[in-house]
């Protein structure tokens, strides 16, 4: 509930969860991304920990690659967890006013993904956005 992601057709919730920097980063590399936004950062807010999924596991090894499509469903996520922020960060517009906390985890991003990061939104208004 808290992402506020439901279903356009049929209304049902959709299920959220932390991001997948392997994922994410083969996206970056498959699409050539050279920019990208980050969202929702304000629904991580008031969490003590944040979850990252930084790798996975397949047959005991830590990778760091997106594994082929026949060994997806024997991937496993390998978890880290960032620092969280203890605060409302939807009426945030510029990025040195974020917390410590929040500009941090968008940089671990940035760096693991290889992609820079020019936009956050902080919340589902237009105007809910800082640009980097």
């Amino acid at each position: 509930k808290a992402g506020g992601e439901y279903g356009a057709a049929t209304g049902r919730p959709r299920r959220v969860g932390p991001i997948d920097l392997v994922a994410t980063r083969y996206g970056v590399q498959v699409q050539a991304a050279t920019n990208i936004a980050l969202t929702k950062l304000d629904v991580l807010s008031y969490l003590d920990k944040i979850p990252v999924c930084a790798h996975y596991e397949l047959n005991g090894e830590v990778i760091d690659e997106f594994p082929f499509p026949t060994l997806q469903s024997s991937a496993k996520p390998v978890m880290e967890y960032m620092e969280g922020w203890k605060c409302d960060i939807s009426g945030v517009r510029r990025w040195e006013d974020l917390p410590e906390a929040a500009r941090k985890y968008v940089e671990y991003v940035e760096e693991k993904i290889g992609c820079p990061i020019g936009y956050v939104s902080v919340g589902p208004e237009r105007d809910s956005i800082i640009l980097r």
